[in-house]
């Protein structure tokens, strides 16, 4: 049975974090609201599931995956759901555990790039918030991204398998994501995060190999992978990049 994946159609955002999971994992799944608009696909279907009073667990916003009758919600336990069925985290418990926590703050750095552009809030458009937005893209660039980046530098470099992946000698969930994060992040901030790169190099290796990994460079490649847009967590106002 295939996995039924809910996210926005049009944009990445972090729906993108459990396709790079799936497609990795050469998994059957869905993207059902890219689907055509019909009772079982679309945005329709994507709202009705969330209304779905029947739910005992219902999630809270996309994404989310319905396993069979199981439906999870937030990226990190999704990714967490996904890693222990398709080898994408280690089996010890404690390394899991730290892969986990690597996705966990993965999480808090994309909701600290979503609000470059929407410091004030979501339901102001970004020109009702460019000066804040300003401002707070100025912090982010000089501070935020480097401290990030140095975090996971540090990470691959103390590994005691090695500084080819964050945990163990295989890639996981985590490299995945990571890879995600510095495609977005060369998206939205080009000439900071250039400059950040520069100095973890690691990281940027990292970059390089999953871009390279063969389901990986075929998605990539392929019409299912979206486009960055001004729509997404990731967007690229030339202003904000300083």
């Amino acid at each position: 049975m295939a996995y039924e994946l809910y996210y926005w159609p049009g944009i990445q955002g972090r729906g993108e974090f459990v396709r790079l999971a799936l497609e990795e994992a050469g998994a059957d799944y869905i993207d059902v609201a890219r689907g055509p608009a019909r009772e079982d696909a679309g945005v329709g279907a994507l709202m009705a599931v969330l209304e779905r009073e029947s739910i005992t667990h219902p999630p809270f916003a996309p994404p989310f995956l319905k396993d069979g009758d199981v439906v999870i919600g937030q990226t990190a336990a999704i990714l967490l759901y996904l890693g222990d069925r398709h080898a994408l985290a280690p089996r010890d418990a404690e390394k899991r555990l730290w892969v986990h926590q690597i996705q966990l703050t993965i999480a808090d750095l994309v909701a600290e790039a979503h609000d470059t552009h929407h410091p004030l809030g979501a339901d102001l458009y970004y020109e009702e918030q460019k000066p804040e937005a300003l401002r707070r893209a100025k912090h982010f660039r000089q501070e935020r991204i480097p401290k990030y980046l140095n975090w996971f530098e540090s990470i691959l470099a103390r590994n005691p398998k090695g500084d080819k992946h964050l945990v163990g000698k295989r890639v996981s969930y985590a490299d995945l994501s990571l890879f995600q994060i510095v495609e977005g992040l060369l998206y939205a901030f080009p000439r900071g995060t250039k400059t950040s790169l520069a100095e973890v190099p690691r990281v940027e290796a990292l970059h390089q190999r999953i871009a390279q990994r063969p389901r990986i460079r075929a998605y990539l490649n392929s019409g299912r992978r979206l486009a960055f847009n001004e729509q997404g967590i990731f967007r690229h106002y030339p202003e904000l990049d300083g």
